[in-house]
């Protein structure tokens, strides 16, 4: 049996060859702890050290700015609290918008319980926060902004620039959850004016299992964890080289590769809505501004389909994914789309479907068909 074609880079990609290439050496015969004085334990600490230096490359940043985690969840968590813990004494006020990913609106939830206070602000019908809602939402007691630099539901790429100019001028901490941003669109910390980056492994073709946060040089960060003085003393733990390793390697890559993926996900993107647009029976709205989107991502509701079903009805053939979930017969749709107020029953026809670099005009071809020959019969039932 075939494989199904994947059209999911959103929620994980493919590690690159090249990638397992590069960390495979530490997997088999680099075993050496980085932390040992001796030589099998000095190379792997130069390893990390070359890593370090691939990922600051990739955003901008200065190699000591750059700490090593376990995923995006954990750099969004030390970077969320570390900044309300380190500034308790100035106030418990913190800015977030409606559409963050879980691991910004969990962490703002549990500092919610623990007393601070969480303004979330609302976005418009494609999912962008409004600047001046964030210059209106400042108070004295304010000390960190996070907004996600673009939506991984919809794509929709939020004015982080605009907002770093406000932070700074109110002498604000600004966080940015680029998690699904890194290695599609330009993600420099100085021209987006971020002190704090959370990067992800597994969105950028590396594995699971390893992420990085961005920590301006100068910013007073809370430690979460406790042990020995590993990654500059911001986390301890014995770090995972052959992973590390690999982020590294997945960061010159698209370093390096930037225009031509960029290009390559963007037509590919295009390929399919175009395809769509001509042979589904069903009609579509594109639920983002696609001049301000990720240029992999195409989310967009068909009418008078349940999402689930056609994912479900597909999902042998094509993997996408779906802006609700169905629970005992009934269709919850999600945060986002509730927060761009999408009416309940075109949220529940949306599907988000994103390309990647390893997607083939081939494989959009065939989802075109696949798909619009699924809706056919859902249409006919």
């Amino acid at each position: 049996m075939d494989s199904p074609i994947y059209l999911d880079y959103n929620a994980t990609t493919p590690i690159d060859p090249e990638v397992v290439t590069e960390m495979l050496p530490y997997i088999q015969t680099h075993f050496g702890n980085p932390s040992s004085s001796y030589g099998p334990g000095r190379h792997n600490k130069q390893a990390i050290e070359k890593a370090r230096s691939q990922v600051a490359g990739l955003i901008g940043a200065l190699p000591e700015e750059i700490v090593f985690t376990s995923c995006g969840t954990e750099s969004n968590n030390l970077a969320i609290c570390g900044i309300a813990f380190a500034n308790q004494e100035k106030g418990k006020h913190i800015i977030t918008s409606s559409i963050e990913h879980p691991a910004v609106t969990e962490v703002c939830r549990y500092l919610a319980s623990l007393g601070w206070e969480i303004t979330w602000l609302p976005v418009d019908k494609y999912g962008t926060a409004n600047p001046e809602d964030v210059k209106k939402a400042i108070r004295p007691d304010t000390v960190l902004v996070s907004i996600m630099h673009a939506n991984n539901e919809v794509g929709t790429i939020q004015p982080i620039a605009e907002i770093g100019v406000i932070a700074k001028e109110n002498n604000i901490i600004f966080h940015t959850d680029a998690a699904q941003s890194v290695g599609k669109i330009e993600t420099n910390v100085n021209a987006l004016g971020v002190d704090l980056l959370t990067i992800a492994g597994h969105k950028l073709y590396a594995p699971k299992g390893i992420g990085a946060l961005y920590i301006r040089k100068g910013v007073n960060i809370e430690n979460l964890m406790f042990g020995a003085g590993h990654e500059m003393g911001r986390r301890p733990g014995t770090e995972n080289v052959p992973y590390i390793v690999s982020l590294g390697k997945a960061c010159e890559l698209a370093r390096e590769n930037d225009v031509i993926v960029h290009e390559h996900i963007f037509q590919m993107r295009q390929r399919l809505l175009e395809g769509l647009k001509q042979k589904s029976v069903s009609p579509i709205t594109v639920n983002a501004n696609l001049e301000n989107c990720l240029p992999n991502t195409l989310s967009i509701s068909f009418a008078n389909i349940e999402a689930h079903t056609l994912a479900s009805v597909i999902g042998g053939q094509v993997c996408i994914s779906t802006g609700s979930a169905c629970h005992s017969g009934s269709v919850e749709i999600s945060q986002v789309l509730k927060a761009m107020k999408v009416d309940h029953k075109r949220a529940a026809g949306t599907v988000r479907i994103s390309t990647g670099k390893f997607t083939t005009p081939e494989e959009i071809d065939r989802t075109v068909q696949i798909i619009s020959e699924a809706i056919q019969k859902l249409i006919t039932l």
